[in-house]
């Protein structure tokens, strides 16, 4: 695929795991995401092992904290070379606006993209922390929010993607986790959605996470989810 739209994440906590299983899999047909865990216990270098294996890295901390850390942290990923980056719609305009400028003018640009709410959460995990509506309004303010302040996409349930495609348009990334094929377990997500239905909705990229890593053969369950996804673009 010329443009992967499978990020495999890489929950493991040593970079022996992960390493493992990046080389059971192939650069062209995905994407990686490092994710807390991962980072907290390898750091940089894990990153850097992996950018330099040919893998298109995106590095998903949800940075959060006042403009001038988050712009410094943003930078620092971007000479890192990752392919995305992304921070938490939460912090603010002003906030996600300074990360936009801190690597706007870097040689190997990532996307940047902000974290809206997150898909283990339901209408009353939203209440109980003072957010007012229901997650698909939540969403889509954040969303315009990062838009308007220059970010390139935002990550968001796959149930969300219809509506936010009407609202900002089809340039701006929408990038879905709580992505499971239909004979998955849900594990801990809430609001989850097959692949297929997820690129139909209008998702540009996908995170899947255990479907593939505990997989018998992580690169056949990649190589079946690809096909499905360009079966349907077949159809379309």
């Amino acid at each position: 695929m010329h443009d992967p739209k499978v990020i495999v994440a890489l929950d493991f906590p040593s970079v022996n795991e992960a390493l493992e299983l990046a080389n059971r899999l192939d650069p062209k047909l995905c994407k990686l995401k490092i994710g807390k865990e991962l980072f907290t216990a390898t750091g940089p270098s894990c990153v850097e092992k992996l950018v330099s294996s040919g893998f298109d890295v995106f590095l998903d901390l949800k940075f959060h904290d006042i403009p001038n850390t988050v712009a410094s942290a943003c930078k620092v990923a971007a000479q890192l070379g990752v392919w995305m980056v992304n921070v938490h719609a939460l912090g603010g305009r002003a906030m996600l606006t300074a990360a936009r400028e801190a690597i706007d003018n870097e040689l190997h640009r990532p996307k940047l993209i902000a974290v809206t709410l997150l898909t283990s959460m339901g209408s009353e995990d939203m209440h109980e922390t003072g957010l007012l509506g229901e997650p698909q309004e939540a969403v889509l303010r954040l969303a315009k929010l990062a838009q308007t302040s220059g970010l390139d996409g935002v990550v968001c349930s796959a149930q969300e993607t219809a509506m936010l495609r009407r609202e900002l348009g089809y340039e701006f990334a929408l990038v879905t986790p709580g992505i499971r094929p239909a004979d998955s377990s849900r594990d801990d997500q809430v609001r989850i959605m097959t692949p297929s239905d997820a690129i139909y909705m209008g998702s540009s990229y996908l995170v899947i996470g255990r479907p593939i890593t505990r997989a018998d053969d992580p690169l056949h369950m990649l190589k079946k989810i690809n096909s499905e996804i360009e079966l349907l673009g077949e159809i379309e």
